[in-house]
């Protein structure tokens, strides 16, 4: 009798095995699949005693076991900026870290405080690091010509254009621009999220975003795309035309032009991804195409003479130097840095991840989204 109670126990273990083995398959590969049985979409909270528990969950028991990808998350930070970092990582860590364990990278252009370290580490699950910019990847290069960058900023803050006058502003654009990934604590990642001090995350996260890009084979993923400041780019299009004259070789056919230019490349729509929220692959700015066009941008000494922003410089680069299908609307995570909210509206996304945002403001459905466009061309 207890052989044969041994080899039905057996038996039970290993359909179990097969039938969770097949279950995690079938959720990577069919997106659908995936959606439909999330533990968290089926509502399965449980704690040891068998009671209902909504803070001990199955999905996040599952999340916890799942193999991670070679990801960090990335804050740029101030040690003044330490109340505003605290409620950003606190949001991310309750809403799905706590869950996943990613590690945490910080980077300052001055030490980090001891206060900064101590209130940021205590409110991480896992590891936290935290790096000293180089001074050569920060501050505004010797050959810049200081008068006419001056003239600039001065004209700019004539127009009230935001941070128009600001040299720390451009140090910082550009430094995310062409530098942030080259950080020593960075080299052993190939995927990072960038989370800004005094963010919100008003959904929570049932599935691990990094996995997600991995297994799609996706290289960037936004959550609001919107129109530039015309002001602070009047010479970047044409900065970029230059580079794709010399360089065809970068531009694959099947690329997204169209969502920059209305015109096959002639002029600049303004459109771009916003870059205070982005999960993507750093060995995309890491490579050739990337780091050429970054050098040709920044030989003009354009960063300064203007205003270029990172984000039309990473979206330009995102949509141009690969395939369509290698971009991501990560329309399921509500994000909010004031004043752009991204509430999920589609496919019950706002049900299934219990948001607390109002569908009713988000920036989606202003006319400064480019989120219309987008899905008209990418899907």
């Amino acid at each position: 009798m207890a052989l044969k109670a041994n080899t039905a126990t057996r038996r039970i273990l290993l359909a179990m095995f097969i039938g969770i083995t097949l279950h995690s398959i079938f959720s990577y590969t069919h997106e659908d699949y995936g959606r439909v049985t999330s533990l968290r979409n089926m509502n399965l909270h449980l704690s040891w005693d068998g009671v209902m528990d909504p803070d001990q969950s199955l999905f996040e028991a599952a999340l916890m076991t799942q193999p991670k990808a070679n990801a960090t998350i990335l804050m740029l930070a101030r040690n003044s900026d330490v109340d505003s970092a605290v409620q950003s990582v606190t949001q991310l860590e309750d809403k799905l870290n706590r869950n996943v364990g990613y590690p945490w990278v910080f980077l300052n252009e001055e030490p980090f405080s001891e206060e900064f370290k101590r209130r940021v580490s205590n409110v991480i699950s896992g590891v936290a690091k935290f790096g000293q910019i180089p001074q050569e990847h920060w501050f505004q290069s010797d050959w810049i010509d200081e008068e006419k960058a001056q003239a600039s900023r001065d004209e700019m803050v004539s127009q009230n254009i935001i941070y128009g006058g600001s040299v720390s502003y451009r140090n910082m654009c550009r430094f995310n621009s062409g530098f942030f990934f080259r950080h020593s604590l960075l080299q052993e990642y190939k995927w990072y999220w960038r989370v800004e001090p005094d963010v919100q995350f008003h959904c929570h996260i049932d599935y691990d975003p990094f996995r997600y890009m991995e297994e799609h084979n996706k290289t960037y993923g936004y959550t609001v795309t919107l129109e530039e400041y015309v002001q602070t780019i009047p010479t970047l299009w044409a900065a970029t035309k230059e580079f794709i004259a010399g360089h065809p070789e970068h531009i694959p056919q099947d690329n997204s032009m169209s969502y920059l230019s209305y015109d096959n490349g002639d002029s600049y729509n303004l459109c771009h991804f916003w870059s205070n929220f982005q999960i993507a692959d750093m060995d995309f700015w890491r490579g050739e195409a990337y780091i050429q066009y970054f050098e040709h941008l920044d030989s003009t000494g354009g960063f300064y003479y203007e205003r270029w922003g990172d984000a039309p410089v990473h979206s330009i680069a995102a949509a141009l130097f690969q395939s369509k299908d290698k971009i991501h609307f990560f329309d399921d995570i509500g994000h909010e840095h004031r004043p752009f909210t991204h509430c999920p509206q589609r496919d019950g996304a706002w049900t299934r991840g219990k948001c607390g945002c109002d569908p009713e403001r988000s920036f989606d459905d202003t006319r400064w989204s480019c989120l219309e466009r987008r899905e008209r061309i990418f899907n």
